[in-house]
């Protein structure tokens, strides 16, 4: 049995939310939270706690926020919490090798992909992008390269060509906890040894740049849908309509039409189901999009508000 043993939990976004909520649920909550420090958000700029901030405080855990893992005295408190084993779940820190020999077990970490492909920051994104057919997570032991440790258990998620990179991740998520959960008392055991990664296959998963959120209607309309899916919620995929940027939020690719006819990024039809834009391959049909200072709508509406049919975007409009 493993319930004595003591587990130090480090996350920070909703992503890490399911899995402490998860330890917490089985007996087994950490006698620590890690989170980052809190940071301005909203209008008036206010400091907020991080989601992982706020389940641990609504339970009675200890919350941690350093701003470095790589001080003596961060060190030296996570020695004194005496972690049999560390989970590690979008902390958003860098964990130096001194913290990595700490705990007893080691430390492990929740990785939204199917290792060795899409190491890094940004695997949910880099996924959708490359139009990949399946995602997945893994419990991987930690070591001193990125993502590169051995891996105890994973699971498969299919991508259907419509799930945003939230709708993913949420899935991701839930899957990332109940894999905890179940392999958590094999590992701490030493019953689960982990397995080294492929030595082929390697991608890395580069932070998504605000600046790869503008479409290039040129591209195949399959490619600008990826873009749209995979910038849902941050940065979200935009275009220019003149002197206004439009942002997409959903956008799909309708059947038999080849849009060949328009110069990319012409509107070349609207109706009840969207927006058809002509793109370098195919069409793009806009479902929902956002005007300046205005909230998310559906393009049918907008294209009810104003003459579109012709118009260009990405141009001047």
């Amino acid at each position: 049995m493993t319930a004595d043993r003591r587990i130090v939990y480090a996350g920070t976004p909703e992503f890490a939310v399911p899995a402490l909520e998860a330890l917490i649920a089985s007996g087994r909550g950490p006698v620590a939270v890690y989170t980052q420090p809190d940071r301005p958000a909203g209008r008036g700029r206010r400091l907020s706690p991080s989601p992982v901030k706020r389940v641990a405080q609504d339970t009675g855990i200890p919350v941690l926020q350093p701003a470095s893992l790589k001080s003596a005295e961060a060190l030296e408190g996570l020695r004194q919490l005496e972690p049999d084993l560390l989970v590690v779940a979008a902390y958003g820190l860098i964990l130096p090798p001194a913290v990595l020999s700490i705990p007893s077990s080691g430390c492990l970490n929740i990785h939204a992909s199917l290792l060795p492909r899409w190491r890094g920051a940004a695997p949910v994104q880099r996924a959708i992008l490359a139009g990949d057919a399946e995602t997945g997570v893994c419990l991987m032991r930690m070591e001193a390269g990125l993502d590169t440790g051995p891996v105890y258990a994973c699971g498969h998620l299919p991508l259907d060509g419509e799930m945003t990179a939230s709708e993913v991740t949420e899935g991701l998520a839930a899957m990332g906890a109940a894999l905890l959960v179940e392999h958590l008392d094999a590992i701490l055991e030493g019953r689960l040894q982990p397995r080294p990664q492929p030595e082929s296959g390697v991608l890395y998963a580069h932070k998504v740049e605000k600046a790869e959120a503008w479409v290039d209607w040129s591209e195949p309309a399959v490619r600008i849908g990826r873009r749209v899916r995979a910038f849902q919620p941050w940065p979200i995929a935009q275009t220019r309509l003149g002197e206004r940027v439009l942002r997409i939020h959903r956008a799909g690719v309708p059947e038999a039409a080849d849009g060949a006819a328009a110069p990319p990024g012409t509107v070349v039809a609207t109706g009840p189901e969207g927006v058809d834009v002509a793109t370098g391959a195919g069409l793009l049909r806009l479902l929902t999009v956002q005007l300046p200072g205005r909230r998310p709508i559906p393009a049918s509406a907008w294209a009810r508000g104003e003459t579109l049919a012709g118009r260009r975007l990405g141009g001047d409009g």
